[in-house]
């Protein structure tokens, strides 16, 4: 459907000049900060966790870095937490016969982390992104009864489970990213709410953040691939809604959709109910950057649910359609394209990372 193609640039407006302004050259790299250190990266770690009471977080702090400048506080505040909490006072026992007090077990060791399961929900930050944790399967890819780019339909098989964002990063999470010089400063309207989807940001932004979380965390984030982000999107239905066969109002956050609705931005994230994987705004909301190289369709597209790349490939796949898309984007199939370096009012992101 050649309407879509007009549609993102009849809507984008200022960002379809921009996109000219970049090919001709008159857009400066403006706002791109140079790439944190690893110190800066462990500052922010440890100031998000510094005033945990959670073990678990200073665990995940020593994991990181072993040999850290505050390795030996969280050593400490460690043990604090593990320690046994004092016996409750009693009132002294009439005398009698001392008995030598019985030999003190041995401390067992500590036991290994239990492996994250999928369908179980994490988050391995306070300023971390929510994850849903999901299970290896196949299922069917595209839509031939829909636009040329999403044919033909095809099963993928996902072979590994996997975990992505519970609800697209928001404001106060890229902020983080910010704050630990991770990620450029990206103004957003007056009044945004920490809560909104963060928006206006590019491919290569959102490959920033992905970077700074991974080295934060310890973990691999980064952006799901293409096939990912359908399985997910469908929340494990087949029907060209993850709803069912047929359009229904309150369901996703788009023009037609029904309240809440604004013209102006997108509803805060989780404003609508989660799908069958418990993921929220996968329709509607704002617009996706995936991993994959754009193809013109999926002739040819790997079946085990990789990133679909090419060498020095500058046009990147988006996903899910935006509050400013009518009703027939909220399909879970719907597609698009946009240069990687170029921000778009409408566009944002999930992450995603593997359960190794």
């Amino acid at each position: 459907m050649w309407h879509k193609l007009l549609m993102v640039c009849v809507l984008a407006g200022p960002a379809c000049a921009a996109w000219v302004d970049v090919q001709a050259g008159g857009m400066q790299a403006s706002g791109i900060v140079p790439r944190a250190s690893p110190e800066q990266f462990e500052l922010a770690f440890w100031n998000s966790i510094k005033d945990s009471s959670h073990a678990s977080d200073y665990e995940a702090y020593l994991k990181a870095y072993p040999k850290g400048r505050f390795a030996t506080l969280a050593q400490a505040r460690l043990a604090r937490l593990r320690a046994p909490p004092p016996p409750a006072a009693t009132l002294p026992a009439p005398a009698a016969k001392v008995k030598e007090p019985p030999a003190r077990p041995a401390p067992a060791a500590p036991a290994a982390p239990a492996p994250v399961k999928a369908g179980a929900d994490l988050k391995d930050c306070p300023a971390c992104p929510a994850l849903v944790s999901l299970p290896a399967g196949a299922f069917t890819m595209g839509n031939n009864a829909s636009d040329p780019s999403e044919k033909p339909a095809h099963r993928v098989a996902i072979g590994a489970p996997f975990a992505i964002g519970k609800f697209e990063v928001t404001v106060q999470q890229w902020n983080a990213c910010v704050d630990a010089r991770g990620c450029p400063r990206i103004a957003q309207p007056a009044n945004t709410a920490p809560n909104a989807p963060m928006r206006d940001v590019s491919w290569d932004d959102a490959q920033l953040y992905v970077k700074w979380l991974a080295s934060a965390t310890g973990k691999p984030y980064r952006l799901p691939t293409e096939a990912e982000w359908e399985f997910a999107a469908r929340g494990g239905s087949a029907t060209p809604y993850w709803w069912g066969a047929q359009m229904l109002t309150g369901k996703a956050n788009c023009k037609e959709c029904g309240p809440p609705w604004s013209a102006e931005r997108p509803a805060n994230v989780g404003s609508f109910g989660a799908n069958g994987y418990g993921l929220h705004d996968t329709s509607g909301s704002v617009w996706e950057w995936v991993s994959d190289c754009w193809h013109n369709n999926f002739k040819e597209a790997p079946a085990d649910g990789s990133s679909w790349d090419q060498v020095n490939c500058r046009v990147r796949v988006i996903r899910g359609g935006s509050w400013r898309e009518g009703t027939a984007y909220m399909v879970a199939s719907t597609r698009f394209k946009y240069d990687a370096g170029v921000r778009q009012s409408q566009n944002g992101f999930r992450v995603a990372r593997g359960l190794k």
